[in-house]
């Protein structure tokens, strides 16, 4: 009887203790911290379940029933499954939306569907980084061009209304009929609000562009109904899987199979919308991307099952509900946030009133084990240096928290302002200083104690921490 080496059916902690003992310490500091960052979440075991699987031994370059390899008959059921809730969870008609669930993350995505609708130095237009954008919306600086985005095309860029820090739909409009665009991008990482997707389509419309929107950071909320739903007015759909919608780190495409349907029932003459399919699909593979991770394809199914139940659609309003109270919260204390509020679930808060900075609040809090990250506020000069402090609520409330608990964050948030405050009068404004005296502060190690004896009363998703103490243990050495 032949036998295997039995490091393969050997654990983790048997096989490598040291990095047994590295992921041992990861999920005490996310059980003992509050995970404030607005992109990230807590996945399900069951999302963990499928990631740790035998999915990940297969190779499948190509799409359902048309492999480059064989023995896929099981993983084409898991990507045509993957596909199927997608468009589910969304509510969107298959005979009107198709879906690729192959893209590994947010920016290959956009890069595929850029690479998909555009030839090397045509045009798109998308949010500045500075007012709340992403850098694959074709950032780029004075200087230098720093997303690919903006590498193999051509880039201009509208921006937030600095007095309502609301995204500037006129200055939009004016852009894009000068500009003319092929592709319009709708969507950022630190926009507080809801988007007005009529007008984006409006202005991609008078020049013939396609419209993209990025959901990625707030797909969760669209598919719980809480957010309006891009799919009416874009073309093309792109999200990541692991943010609101607490899945996997992976991504889709959502792309449109026929034009629109008009009120008197006919479909919208658009050749925008014909052929999409076949594009992108060519953009992911073999364009961009090799073999699909089919253990990751398995996860966002399994996690799209989850965002189609009433209990996510709950989680989704909760999300908005803590969001909106931290927010106010903050307020009350005297704090500036960028619009006064937020409807979705992030709150951007500008630290500049305090003469403070993001990179400073965010090293205190970190000391505190309260997870924020800095951001850039419309204004700044450096975005390594910013004014802000991004704020989202997704991971907490997956731990369960809801108002109440707001309350008592913005409280932890106010003190940590406080103590900001103190030691960089002691210490001077140079960032090296300040992190060297936050070591030595009584007052962040007091506001630690009392974030984390909040913190461990709530549950981890996808896994128990019944045996975890506050010590994180040391990794082993080999």
């Amino acid at each position: 009887m032949s036998t295997i080496p039995r490091f393969l059916n050997a654990s983790l902690e048997e096989v490598d203790p040291e990095l047994a003992a590295l992921v041992e310490a990861e999920a005490v500091r996310q059980w003992r911290g509050l995970e404030l960052i607005a992109s990230e979440n807590f996945t399900s075991k069951a999302v963990f379940d499928s990631l740790g699987s035998c999915l990940t031994n297969k190779y499948s370059e190509g799409y359902p029933s048309k492999r480059y390899y064989g023995g896929n008959e099981v993983i084409d059921q898991v990507e045509e499954l993957a596909q199927a809730r997608a468009l589910a969870a969304f509510g969107l008609d298959p005979e009107e939306w198709g879906v690729n669930v192959q893209a590994y993350s947010g920016s290959p995505a956009n890069l595929a569907v850029q690479t998909a609708l555009l030839e090397p130095h045509d045009r798109l237009m998308g949010l500045d980084l500075p007012s709340g954008g992403h850098l694959t919306h074709g950032f780029r600086t004075v200087n230098k061009k720093i997303s690919a985005s903006a590498i193999y095309f051509e880039s201009l860029p509208y921006r937030i209304n600095p007095e309502t820090g609301l995204v500037n739909y006129d200055e939009v409009d004016e852009l894009s009929a000068n500009f003319m665009p092929k592709l319009l991008i709708a969507g950022g990482s630190a926009v507080p609000r809801d988007w007005d997707y009529a007008r984006m389509r409006a202005a991609a419309d008078k020049v013939k562009a396609y419209l993209m929107t990025d959901m990625a950071h707030y797909a969760g909320l669209v598919a719980a109904g809480v957010l309006a739903s891009p799919f009416e007015h874009s073309h093309v759909v792109t999200t990541t899987t692991h943010k609101s919608l607490r899945g996997p780190r992976a991504a889709l495409i959502f792309y449109r199979k026929r034009p629109r349907t008009l009120a008197d029932g006919s479909l919208e003459v658009d050749p925008r919308s014909v052929g999409l399919e076949a594009k992108i699909n060519f953009a992911v593979f073999p364009a961009l991307q090799g073999g699909p991770h089919n253990n990751a394809i398995g996860a966002v199914a399994t996690a799209l099952k989850q965002a189609a139940s009433d209990e996510f659609k709950a989680y989704g309003v909760q999300v908005q509900k803590n969001a909106s109270a931290l927010g106010a919260a903050l307020v009350s204390r005297g704090h500036t946030l960028v619009t006064g509020g937020t409807d979705t679930h992030l709150v951007l808060w500008d630290v500049r009133p305090h003469g403070l900075t993001g990179s400073k609040l965010e090293k205190l809090f970190e000391a505190a084990s309260i997870t924020t990250n800095k951001n850039s506020i419309y204004g700044d000069k450096s975005a390594v240096n910013p004014g802000g402090i991004r704020l989202g609520t997704p991971a907490l409330t997956s731990r369960g928290m809801t108002e109440v608990h707001m309350e008592a964050i913005a409280g932890f948030l106010d003190r940590g302002v406080a103590i900001a405050l103190d030691i960089q009068a002691k210490s001077g404004k140079k960032l090296v200083d300040f992190v060297a005296a936050i070591q030595s502060s009584d007052a962040v190690v007091a506001l630690k104690a009392d974030v984390e004896a909040l913190a461990t009363q709530f549950p981890m998703p996808g896994f128990e921490t019944a045996d975890m103490t506050l010590d994180a243990p040391a990794a082993a050495s080999e």
